[in-house]
């Protein structure tokens, strides 16, 4: 059809054989990745943080599902709001954080891109810090919070840019 700058991104890939099926049936009817024509997954379950460097053959970038991520390695149910009063739903936690930062240099090392769509970077302030820290390359933000968290980013992207320079300068 001629399109140009189109994106898929597949949800819930568990193993490398799935996605290595979804893309043979993908380049069987035309869809080859090239320029213009980009293949994402999310990164949504443990194995995909796991197993990044594997998953990175088949795609152009990883977008960290926050909510679920964080669902399926706390084992809390996000909707619990039991669980949710006693700490175990936090995008926050330190294994949350771990895994992330995990896949943030898993992917860059391969050449893909790490971005998020979720709830965290939104409400939590510290969490969008955390992820600008780590060399997250997009941060996809509900609406009426992206003003606030703008400003955020773009003090964690000062303070970086400052401690890069003293570092060089040997201060």
């Amino acid at each position: 059809m001629g399109l140009r700058n189109l994106n898929i991104m597949l949800p819930f890939v568990r193993t490398v054989d799935e996605v290595r099926e979804i893309t043979a049936m993908m380049e069987s009817i035309g869809l080859k990745r090239n320029r213009d024509f980009s293949l994402y997954l999310m990164a949504e379950i443990p194995a995909n943080i796991l197993m990044a460097e594997e998953f990175s053959e088949y795609c152009d970038g990883f977008s960290i599902g926050s909510n679920d991520l964080t669902q399926l390695i706390m084992g809390a149910d996000r909707d619990s709001d039991i669980l949710g009063r006693m700490g175990y739903f936090d995008e926050r936690n330190e294994a949350v954080k771990r895994a992330i930062s995990m896949l943030i240099k898993t992917a860059h090392a391969k050449g893909k891109s790490v971005g998020i769509c979720g709830q965290g970077p939104s409400v939590y302030p510290e969490f969008a810090e955390f992820l600008v820290e780590e060399g997250i390359d997009y941060i996809s933000l509900n609406p009426d919070t992206f003003v606030k968290t703008k400003s955020v980013i773009a003090s964690a992207e000062k303070r970086i840019m400052l401690k890069r320079m003293r570092e060089l300068s040997g201060n």
